[in-house]
């Protein structure tokens, strides 16, 4: 009897184990693709960047250095599928679009309303072929300003997202 309840029991911590052990794996990997200095989902590399050095001081991220200069601010791009690239952006410009044109991390057409960013990080999101664009977002918030005309605050964060 004592035989069989051990066996039991070894049969049952090991299925606890492994349990556990799928669980940090699923939970590691996150569902999400990272690739930083690519263009996310189509693969097409980045180029223009200065450095290109991974940062892992954040727990489950990591962050692609870029840039050289004194200002530091934190920029993510967040693509259709829901896919995040963080970039901790070095620069001396003082607007956010005019960093991230420099190191060639958006794209886009200049018209009476500013600069229309149809391309960021290689990814393209162009309301007239599909109905998809861009949205800038300052400290998480929706901003109520274009990424040609912020001015960078030191400790802020910038995203851009793809949305419909």
């Amino acid at each position: 009897m004592k035989k069989s309840m051990m066996k039991n029991f070894s049969s049952l911590f090991l299925s606890m184990m492994l349990i556990v052990a799928m669980a940090l794996c699923a939970t590691g990997c996150g569902g999400k693709q990272e690739t930083p200095m690519t263009g996310g989902t189509q693969g097409t590399p980045m180029t223009g960047g200065t450095q290109g050095t991974e940062n892992s001081s954040n727990a489950g991220s990591s962050e692609t250095v870029l840039g050289e200069g004194k200002t530091v601010f934190t920029f993510t791009v967040v693509d259709g599928s829901g896919n995040e690239t963080v970039f901790e952006i070095h620069t001396d410009k003082t607007i956010v679009g005019d960093a991230l044109l420099e190191l060639k991390l958006i794209e886009g057409e200049t018209s009476q309303y500013g600069l229309y960013v149809k391309k960021v990080n290689g990814i393209t999101a162009d309301y007239d072929v599909d109905g998809t664009y861009w949205a800038f977002y300052i400290n998480g918030e929706y901003a109520m300003s274009g990424v040609d005309t912020t001015e960078i605050k030191e400790g802020d964060s910038y995203a851009m997202k793809v949305s419909k």
